[in-house]
């Protein structure tokens, strides 16, 4: 008895045959829906109509017709460092184009998975100045991974796979599709999967075993290792085996900016923060160090301060995915290039095989004792106003560490940094990398679409809440009940602070006229947040005494009707500490205005 043969895969051509005929734009709308898309933030015009109009039809895909471009970039942006999803912003041709090159750049800076699709004028036009036209894949060339022109439409579903495959995999960050009118007018049949081809891309994830023996063999001598944790841990999704590790080894643990999270406040291995205004202990155990492993951190200037005088003692194993990182700040003694959470698992392996741990107990006297002498507080302002520090402790206090909390720039972003409890990761976003005012707003509704059973944050200053306050409206209609605390010092808060330290108080251009000045001298406010928020359909709260600071949070938690913004007025004089001057050493770090070096007075 013969068996038949086996059917032979249809060919290219039998695919084409039978793939269904879509326009350019219906093949983004399907491509979307085949890659798993249920929510996108954007805003309609002429180059990008076609697209909008199959948009209509779709019963899987949320828009959410955001108020500016920019608003629709940070949303999305939030969306994925909430959730870990791909973000997705969508925007027209020029000025709506060029609205997204911030929320771009800030997700190249601190690596967020981004989709951002836009329309183009006619290729037929391109290149003549044509109405709206910009080269805007030229322009983001250097802040995406890759950048995309279409100008065929079957060639939208394989640049979109690629697009996908690329923003989510090795180091995430954006990636932009600009796509022609005429290609989203035009058809083609739709076939997918497309086949993917990316010559040349190949993220390495998994360690050359030889670098993680040697790792394992550092961290089982070092007598003051620490571990040195970025914003990479989180995006790889690390959070469980990092805490296998410090608990394996014993080293203290330190978080940056954008690892807020990965590892447990509460732990008592972490010491906090390191940098600019990180706490004392976490600031000193790495200058004291002989042993940094950093774990998907990139030694940046906020962290390092003075490059040359960075930890002189000290070994460096650096753990990135991205190899471009690895010895661009500070010489790498073991550079491992791999994915955090697979080169985490192989070193607690390795670190086992040896059977030897280090003696850590001396190097946990002298960071206990740095923890004893420097715990983070703050003074109570002296003008009679609210401190900025508390409000945002009670916030964090009366929400708790499964809310999210998305920041804005300037000092209450790092006031939520040090004053708000994180156990888990994804709880707290910001820019980091790029340093983004406004970026609190959006985000926070971006991370609210994207975790809509999470109470969800915006903690900002008045500068920044006037850049994309416009997404008030945006939350009110589309049912996204975000709260946002304006930390209302009336002023440009950080910029004031160095105006303060650094150009003997020249206040140049730095007050906003917001709120009190103080509790006896107020000013005009301009805008009335209050009155703000309740023309975008919000409830407005303004609390100017420490004894309705609690209520009013409580009342924002409960009301989920619409979203709430609560104007805290706050003393301008209130400044961030610890501080690492610009320009100085880690170990010139201060504790507080007029004290000297922390290291100085032990």
């Amino acid at each position: 008895m013969t068996s038949s043969p086996a059917p032979s895969a249809p060919s290219a051509a039998a695919k084409r045959d039978a793939a269904p005929i879509l326009t350019g734009s219906g093949q983004v709308l399907a491509s979307l829906e085949k890659l798993g898309i249920t929510d996108v933030f954007g805003i309609p015009g002429g180059a990008i109509m076609p697209f909008y109009d199959e948009l209509m039809a779709s019963t899987s895909i949320r828009h959410i017709l955001v108020r500016h471009e920019q608003g629709g970039g940070h949303a999305a942006e939030g969306y994925a460092a909430a959730s870990g999803r791909v973000g997705v912003c969508i925007a027209t041709s020029g000025p709506g184009a060029t609205n997204l090159v911030t929320a771009i750049a800030d997700a190249h800076m601190d690596s967020v998975p981004l989709i951002a699709i836009t329309g183009q004028v006619f290729s037929t036009s391109m290149g003549t100045d044509a109405f709206q036209e910009v080269d805007i894949t030229g322009i983001t060339m250097p802040i995406t991974k890759h950048s995309f022109l279409v100008t065929d439409p079957a060639d939208v579903p394989a640049t979109l796979a690629a697009a996908y495959h690329i923003a989510t995999t090795g180091r995430p960050g954006p990636v932009l599709v600009d796509i022609t009118k005429d290609a989203q007018q035009k058809s083609a049949p739709f076939i997918w999967p497309p086949k993917v081809d990316l010559p040349g891309y190949r993220p390495v994830t998994k360690a050359h075993g030889k670098q993680i023996l040697s790792a394992a063999e550092l961290l089982a001598t070092s007598s003051r290792p620490v571990l040195y944790v970025g914003g990479g841990v989180v995006r790889s999704g690390a959070a469980a085996e990092l805490l296998e590790l410090a608990e394996l080894t014993g080293a203290p643990v330190v978080t940056t900016l954008m690892a807020r999270g990965a590892f447990p406040d509460s732990h008592t291995q972490h010491l906090g923060m390191p940098g600019m205004h990180g706490a004392v202990p976490a600031v000193l155990s790495l200058q004291e160090s002989d042993l940094i492993v950093s774990l998907g951190a990139r030694f940046d200037d906020r962290v390092t301060g003075k490059v040359s005088e960075f930890a002189p003692e000290a070994k460096i194993v650096h753990v990135d995915i991205d190899p471009a990182e690895i010895g661009k700040i500070r010489h790498a003694d073991v550079p491992i290039v791999g994915d955090a959470r697979e080169v985490i698992i192989d070193l607690i392996d390795a670190f086992r095989q040896l059977g030897q741990k280090p003696d850590l107990a001396d190097w946990w006297t002298r960071l206990d004792q740095l923890r004893a002498n420097y715990p983070l507080g703050y003074s109570e302002p002296d003008d009679g106003l609210l401190s900025p520090q508390y409000v945002i402790q009670r916030i964090g206090e009366l929400s708790g560490p499964e809310a999210i909390y998305a920041a804005g720039v300037g000092q209450h972003q790092m006031w939520a940094a040090q004053f708000i409890g994180y156990e888990r990761p994804h709880a707290f976003l910001n820019s980091g990398g790029a340093g983004t005012m406004g970026y609190a707003v959006p985000a926070a509704m971006g991370a609210k679409v994207a975790e809509p059973d999470r109470l969800v944050w915006a903690i900002d200053g008045d500068g920044c809440f006037q850049m994309t306050n416009q997404e008030l409206a945006t939350c009110t209609i589309n049912d996204i009940p975000i709260k946002v605390a304006i930390i209302n010092n009336s002023s440009l808060g950080m910029v004031r602070q160095w105006q303060t330290l650094f150009y003997d108080g020249r206040h140049s251009f730095t007050d906003l006229n917001t709120g009190a000045l103080d509790k006896e001298r107020s000013t005009r406010m301009v805008p009335d947040f209050v009155k703000l928020a309740e023309a975008y359909g919000a409830l407005g709260i303004r609390v100017t005494k420490k004894e309705e600071i609690d209520d009013a949070i409580k009342l924002a938690i409960e009301t989920n009707d619409r979203p709430v913004v609560i104007d805290f007025i706050v003393s301008r004089d209130a400044m961030v500490w610890p501080m690492v001057p610009q320009g100085v050493g880690n170990s010139q770090v201060q504790y507080a205005r007029d004290h000297a070096p922390a290291w100085e007075e032990e």
